[in-house]
């Protein structure tokens, strides 16, 4: 246990067990308005605290770490994701960053599938209807969607998520499952999930009826799905994202949605959250959720344990379990 009263700011609410357990170890300051920090209070808060611990929605790139007399010496990062955070300059702070890997792969592919058998089946639009009480009643041809069992899925990014994603969709859904992977996957090891590694996402794109991305966000991997990797999809598939907003060029995509190159999308996530661009809104073959990945009562309490065992491991000299930089 930490006995040194650390100063600490949470920069949104999180659940309230993990608030308590925060408040009972260190100096805890909570962001009562649970809104953004914009980059003038978040360098501010480096200054002023020994840890700072932000999520998806705060933005700490490299002017945020510049000039003297920084206190913290930790980033407590509120999920798996940190593009959000310039990592080198966060290193060259001598400050520590850590992250929440694996208590969300479950939720997270979950929702994934909700999108998937969303759009496929225009649920969205099918609700609208019902809520606005223009539907007519039930005949032959109304609002034909897209047969999911048997189709196959091509997944971006082989990961935890990647995984749980092929499993639900192969074992559930009968699903062929491809998938693109930086690294080589071992075959026995994708078998286990039903599935066979491409050598390239092109490869998977022209294969997949559903494209669905989990890989990590920022770097290499910004605008990964572009204009011509859209195009190379069928012109009768659907991309999923739920893994972060820049990994597709949203432009590119609203143009393929609006002429038709593909025939759909569902998005948990966006390119500047929370702004989604009113094209983009105005589309119905387009599913849009709110960044859900991860919420469950019992997902985002583990998350905000990770970040108190991380925090709590680094104030008393030990490492942090889930350190990346």
């Amino acid at each position: 246990m930490v006995t040194a009263r650390f100063r600490i700011l949470v920069t949104r609410r999180w659940p309230r067990a993990v608030e308590q357990v925060l408040a009972e170890r260190f100096e805890t300051v909570l962001n009562e308005e649970d809104r953004p920090l914009d980059r003038s209070a978040l360098a501010d808060a480096l200054r002023n605290f020994d840890a700072v611990l932000p999520t998806v929605s705060d933005r700490l790139p490299e002017d945020v770490f510049a000039g003297e007399g920084l206190r913290a010496r930790i980033l407590g990062n509120f999920g798996v994701g940190y593009n959000h955070i310039d990592i080198e300059a966060a290193k060259a702070a001598g400050i520590v960053v850590t992250n929440t890997p694996g208590v969300l792969t479950d939720c997270t592919a979950d929702l994934a599938v909700s999108l998937l058998l969303a759009v496929a089946r225009r649920a969205g639009e099918g609700e609208r209807q019902v809520r606005t009480g223009t539907w007519t009643g039930w005949r032959p041809t109304h609002m034909i969607g897209t047969k999911v069992t048997g189709k196959t899925l091509g997944i971006i990014g082989f990961g935890r998520i990647g995984k749980a994603m092929a499993k639900r969709c192969h074992f559930g859904f009968d699903m062929d499952v491809v998938f693109y992977n930086r690294s080589r996957i071992a075959p026995e090891e994708a078998a286990r999930f039903g599935a066979r590694q491409f050598r390239t996402v092109e490869n998977v794109l022209k294969a997949a009826d559903f494209v669905s991305l989990h890989c990590p966000g920022g770097g290499e991997n910004r605008n990964l799905i572009d204009a011509e990797r859209l195009a190379a999809m069928k012109p009768g598939a659907y991309l999923i994202n739920t893994a972060r907003g820049d990994v597709v060029d949203e432009a590119a995509l609203i143009e393929a949605l609006e002429k038709g190159v593909i025939r759909g999308a569902g998005l948990d996530v966006y390119a500047a959250e929370p702004d989604v661009p009113a094209r983009l809104s105005a589309l119905e073959n387009v599913v849009l959720l709110p960044h859900l990945g991860s919420a469950t009562e019992e997902t985002r309490t583990a998350m905000g344990m990770k970040v108190v065992d991380n925090v709590t491991a680094f104030f008393a000299g030990l490492a942090p379990p889930d350190r990346v930089a």
